[in-house]
């Protein structure tokens, strides 16, 4: 391991570098995996445990030939924070068996006819803003969670929030080796040892929690009007699944797109959560962390991210240990969620700069600024029963304008086709 030596997806891992190599993988993904749950308000064991099924899942359909680690996904937060705040969260996880079974049917049409469409529905010009406006949306979130627009404001909650925040930025930028790839994780630590400092956290229920449990599992239920709001996270979460499986193509050295197969990958992502909706837990995505941790190990096992898995597992049994999870305190997830939002925006500015898009063109500069106003705006239309808003209607606006700019290519209307 000190000279770096690669090792690859198949190769199998002696156990005394499986065990840490895991924790290494379970950590990357801990602090941002469990930061959804608590934004939902339910408890995180229910979403470990799905995080480690989902991975084992996800390595049986790619047959261990694409290695990555499934956790909480981030796109769906702000439109199911919409359909909790109106139906409850039962209505949600409806949702997202619905998204995650039209998933699956997706990667059959991907198996059948390729991914090229997606980019006519929604070009980089407008899955860039969508993508963006998941996370602009949730900032009156964060700042709801860290206290910082109450009445009447708590120092004590400004200190745990900015010693969170401060620890989250310095630690991405200054930190150096395996601490680079858990700054989220320290900064979770740090604010909660401010917490502690502060007198904020209360651990009657830690004492009272059995020493094991059964994770909270809970039932779906459905509602057409809460199904339509999160459909067009579909989309999205396409677009972030084949992102990270051309980055996770290029550390590796293989072409995943083509072996085991986008198509396989992909149904494996959306299988996950669509099981992940019926026992109660939340959307799982590949995960970027786990990404970076395999970049910078050049260890590419899946033995190791199995690992990793049934040790997420083991924890969501461990009732004392979800309990202490569930007493860190608002402040401290506000701070990790100024950094963690800010960079879901700043991750699709950056879809526009790697996508090179070419603003000097009439279509992508109209698609993005329509967008991110139709976004930003509080605009609510309303179908029958059903309210699209935010993100959700900036997605449907830019679904429309990217096809309606595709049928005038064809019908060679527009003014910059030749340029193209």
């Amino acid at each position: 391991m000190e000279n770096k030596r690669i090792i690859q997806v198949e190769e199998k891992v002696p156990f005394k570098l499986l065990v840490p190599l895991s924790i290494q993988h379970m950590f990357a993904m801990f602090g941002a995996s469990v930061l959804v749950p608590f934004v939902f308000g339910i408890n995180p064991a229910v979403v470990l445990f799905m995080n480690g099924v989902g991975t084992l899942l996800f390595i049986l359909i790619t047959k261990g030939r694409a290695p990555a680690y499934l956790g909480s996904s981030f796109a769906f937060l702000a439109p199911a924070g919409v359909v909790i705040s109106k139906w409850g969260y039962e209505y949600a996880l409806g949702g997202f068996v619905v998204v995650g079974f039209l998933g699956c049917i997706l990667a059959v049409i991907v198996w059948k006819f390729g991914s090229d469409w997606i980019d006519v529905v929604l070009p980089p010009a407008a899955m860039g803003p969508v993508v963006a406006l998941i996370g602009l949306e949730l900032a009156g979130t964060a700042a709801s969670n860290a206290g910082l627009t109450d009445e009447v404001i708590d120092s004590r909650n400004v200190i745990v929030f900015l010693v969170t925040l401060l620890t989250a930025v310095l630690g991405s930028v200054l930190f150096r080796g395996f601490l680079s790839v858990i700054p989220i994780l320290i900064a979770i630590i740090a604010g909660y040892v401010a917490a502690l400092a502060c007198g904020i956290v209360d651990f009657e229920q830690v004492a009272a929690a059995s020493l094991f449990s059964i994770p909270n599992f809970s039932t779906p239920k459905f509602k057409w009007e809460a199904i339509v709001i999160l459909i067009p996270v579909l989309l999205v979460i396409t677009s972030e699944h084949i992102g990270h499986q051309i980055v996770t193509s290029k550390i590796v050295g293989r072409d995943l797109l083509k072996d085991p197969g986008l198509h396989r990958s992909l149904f494996a992502d959306n299988f996950s959560s669509m099981i992940s909706g019926l026992i109660g837990s939340v959307p799982t995505t590949t995960y970027g962390e786990n990404i970076g941790v395999m970049a910078m190990t050049k260890v590419y096992s899946v033995y190791v991210i199995g690992g990793a898995a049934v040790l997420s597992i083991i924890c969501s049994f461990i009732g004392k240990m979800t309990t202490l999870i569930n007493t860190i305190p608002g402040p401290v997830i506000g701070g990790i969620s100024f950094l963690l939002y800010g960079m879901i925006g700043t991750s699709g500015i950056r879809i526009l700069v790697e996508s090179q898009v070419d603003y000097n063109k009439s279509r992508n500069m109209a698609m993005t600024s329509v967008i991110f106003v139709v976004g930003l705006s509080g605009i609510n239309v309303q179908f029958g029963s059903i309210q699209l808003s935010g993100m959700v209607l900036a997605c449907v606006v830019g679904m429309l304008m990217g096809l309606m700019f595709f049928v005038f290519d064809k019908l060679k209307l527009t003014n910059d086709r030749e340029e193209e």
